[in-house]
């Protein structure tokens, strides 16, 4: 599976942004998609996630509330609307696909994709 992020910009805080992730090279309903990011100095984590049909939406903490995980796989696209957005939101967001299955859990652990994407620059200003 190939992964195109595409969305991220410069905003101001309070902003709305929607990210995009458009796939290809495999049957997108059969695959899981994540998005994780990664601020400068910081580690990988975990954003949200949705399973393959859409029925199974989780999301961390910090964006809970505030975003919004979905997926098209008529377009093979999955999005993230982030609302309200904070400079610790500052990131470059990637997305990410595995198989279909196992536990909603497990949506939230990284190793668990086998596909990324290349990543989109979200600078959030105060």
């Amino acid at each position: 599976v190939r992964l195109q992020a595409s969305g991220g910009g410069l905003v101001q805080a309070g902003d709305s942004l929607r990210l995009s992730c458009a796939a290809s090279g495999r049957t997108f309903s059969n695959y899981d998609m994540g998005w994780f990011r990664q601020a400068p100095g910081k580690e990988r984590e975990f954003v949200a996630a949705i399973n393959w049909s859409g029925g199974i939406r989780d999301s961390a903490d910090s964006v809970k509330g505030r975003s919004t995980i979905s997926r098209d796989n008529a377009k093979n696209t999955v999005y993230l609307q982030m609302n309200s957005l904070k400079p610790d939101d500052t990131a470059v967001y990637f997305c990410a696909a595995k198989q279909w299955g196992g536990p909603g859990h497990r949506l939230r652990i990284p190793e668990e994709y086998d596909y990324w994407g290349q990543g989109t620059l979200v600078t959030v200003s105060s």
